[in-house]
């Protein structure tokens, strides 16, 4: 099962919660809390867009999806953003964006249509019903801009679209879009296109450094490689997943199946079947996740096990040791000694009774 950053989702959600709506009970449906969510985990590519089309049903203003383009910040991007800001032009940019657009947050699909004066930057949206279509063009094309703008500002150039295209029928506040892309926007087009001169994609970027362009090149690529390898289509893939999305309070059993509109005895009987167990699944969250805040972060040992759900912080060491054989202090140490590089420590967790 695809995944994707669950960066997108927390920039719309939070971005809907400014607008004055309430996400909360489609999250709530889908065993989701916006205060709980992790933002460096993945979400399942399915799941993330039966979420947009739920909010799309329950939203009051019909502009929402085009102000939610703000939300999505030049830092989310990860190396994607230096990739493109490090590149020679605008062209160049374009046609690695399109190589690497799995990394960013569209469903649609990017490609270049040149022209002899003009070429334009082409999003093919992804079918959808009518009303969460029109939310999640409008969020991927203000994104797209957005994206654009930050990384012109960053490198001192103003280059504006001549004209842009959506897919869909001219809306009543069609006005309000071309005074948010300060440019003439038409509709009823069969895809969404940027419209550039094709002087201004040929502008060589201040930013533009060959070195650093192949050392974000292989980072992009490491990442695109460890995405796609990370697909699974097995339940304990997609519960690991899920699992993964949450910090300080994780879901019972129970809950986890009503998100994947299962009985909690089918859940338990088809992890059973694939050889493994709720209880097991959820301790190998937890030692993952503990092992990556213990080497990467400075929290403290009470924090970390804040962090993992565990009330006390001495339940959480005693977890600890049953899964790696040293406290979580000396596994820190270990981890941050010298040129040690991984730790190696036991594969089979014993797994805590908290959460089954």
């Amino acid at each position: 099962m695809p995944t994707r950053s669950v960066l997108g989702l927390l920039y719309t959600v939070r971005g809907l919660k400014k607008l004055g709506e309430d996400p909360s009970p489609v999250l709530a449906r889908h065993g989701l809390d916006l205060e709980t969510i992790a933002p460096d985990t993945r979400i399942e590519r399915s799941r993330e867009i039966r979420i947009y089309a739920e909010l799309a049903a329950g939203l009051r203003d019909p502009l929402a999806g085009l102000k939610l383009g703000t939300e999505y910040g030049l830092g989310g991007y990860g190396p994607l953003a230096m990739l493109l800001m490090t590149c020679d032009n605008a062209w160049q940019a374009f046609q690695t964006g399109i190589k690497y657009q799995e990394l960013t947050f569209l469903f649609g699909s990017l490609s270049l249509e040149p022209g002899e004066r003009e070429s334009a930057l082409v999003l093919t949206p992804m079918p959808m019903a009518e009303q969460p279509f029109r939310f999640r063009v409008d969020g991927e094309v203000a994104g797209t801009y957005k994206l654009l703008r930050d990384m012109q500002q960053g490198m001192g150039l103003d280059i504006q679209p001549e004209r842009i295209e959506m897919p869909y029928p001219r809306p009543p506040e069609a006005a309000a879009y071309e005074a948010h892309f300060g440019c003439p926007v038409s509709f009823g087009h069969a895809r969404a296109r940027f419209w550039l001169r094709n002087e201004h994609l040929q502008l060589r970027f201040p930013t533009a450094d060959p070195t650093a362009h192949a050392l974000f090149r292989t980072l992009c690529d490491q990442q695109l490689q460890a995405q796609r390898s990370s697909a699974g289509d097995r339940l304990a893939d997609r519960v690991l997943a899920h699992l993964a999305l949450f910090v300080q309070r994780y879901p019972s059993a129970a809950e986890v199946a009503r998100s994947f509109d299962l009985a909690e005895r089918s859940l338990r009987r088809q992890l059973q079947d694939e050889g493994t167990s709720f209880r097991e699944l959820l301790a190998r969250t937890r030692q993952d996740k503990a092992r990556q805040l213990l080497s990467t972060s400075a929290l403290s040992i009470e924090a970390v096990a804040q962090q993992l759900g565990y009330a006390e912080p001495a339940a959480f060491i005693h977890a600890f040791k049953g899964w790696t054989g040293m406290t979580p202090a000396a596994f820190r140490a270990q981890a941050r000694g010298a040129g040690a590089g991984p730790v190696a420590v036991p594969a089979a967790p014993a797994a805590p009774r908290a959460g089954d």
